[in-house]
């Protein structure tokens, strides 16, 4: 056996366990280390936290959010994924980029964003406050940037693997008599149905864990504008700093359910 093909087999344990390593240091350190100060002073501090109504109050407005945004951005990254992919038409490199921007842009602008157009010195503040319509600092702001931020993980999964599937299928039913309604819900949406799925996974995890859109224009009202990421920031500044952990837990099992029905989805 030459020397070559010893350093290679001796190279690919060594990379695999550096790359465990890696691994164990980024994510499963600082995983464990959340239980563990959360835990710090047992069952009765780590529960001490879920007496309090503000947590309640933080836990179902993140789940209210989740479940009016990732239907919104699962039904709008269905349609642009069928157009994007099926149809040719002007604007597509456009829409395909608007898709995307914001991937590349901070949360923090996507939240002031909002604060600019509804925010009282914005574009449509004073409209809105003599209508005694409040978005900025209410549960529609919140709902608003989180719909922004996660807008992209729907369309962005199913985009390609429409792409690569083509429209002949579709061609075929069309040339048969179907309708265009019975031609998506019959072979475009069954084709598609496992991508859309691990797209909703990824939009719901990236909606109850957003941070830097909500915390712009939610205001930091407690009890009502307070999602749970924002909830521990408030505990931990506060020096809560089991509650905070307590609470970190929630979303640390969030991070942990989310990887399993998307790794048998994959």
């Amino acid at each position: 056996m030459s020397l070559a093909s010893l350093s290679g087999r001796a190279a690919g344990p060594l990379i695999i366990t550096g790359a465990l390593v890696a691994l164990g240091l980024v994510v499963l350190l600082p995983l464990v280390m959340v239980f563990a100060e959360a835990f710090r002073m047992g069952l009765s501090g780590y529960f001490a936290v879920f007496d309090q109504s503000d947590t309640w109050a933080a836990l179902r407005l993140t789940l209210l959010i989740a479940a009016i945004s990732v239907p919104l951005n699962a039904i709008f990254g269905l349609a642009a994924a069928w157009t994007i992919a099926k149809f040719e038409f002007r604007g597509k490199s456009l829409l395909t980029t608007l898709i995307d921007l914001p991937f590349s842009v901070s949360p923090v602008v996507s939240g002031l964003v909002w604060v600019l157009l509804f925010g009282a010195n914005g574009w449509f503040g004073p409209l809105l406050e003599e209508l005694g319509v409040r978005i900025i600092f209410n549960t529609t702001g919140v709902i608003l940037a989180t719909v922004l931020v996660t807008l992209p993980f729907v369309a962005r999964e199913l985009i390609p693997l429409m792409q690569q599937q083509g429209a002949d299928e579709e061609i075929a039913a069309i040339t048969l008599g179907a309708g265009p309604w019975t031609t998506f819900v019959r072979v475009t949406l069954p084709n598609v149905k496992w991508g859309l799925l691990y797209g909703v996974l990824l939009c719901n995890a990236r909606a109850m864990g957003e941070f830097g859109a909500v915390s712009v224009v939610s205001g930091h009202i407690r009890g009502l504008t307070n999602t749970l990421p924002l909830h521990v920031e408030i505990l931990y500044n506060e020096y809560d700093f089991v509650g905070a952990f307590a609470v970190a837990t929630l979303l640390a099992r969030l991070a942990l359910v989310t990887p399993v029905p998307k790794s048998a989805l994959a």
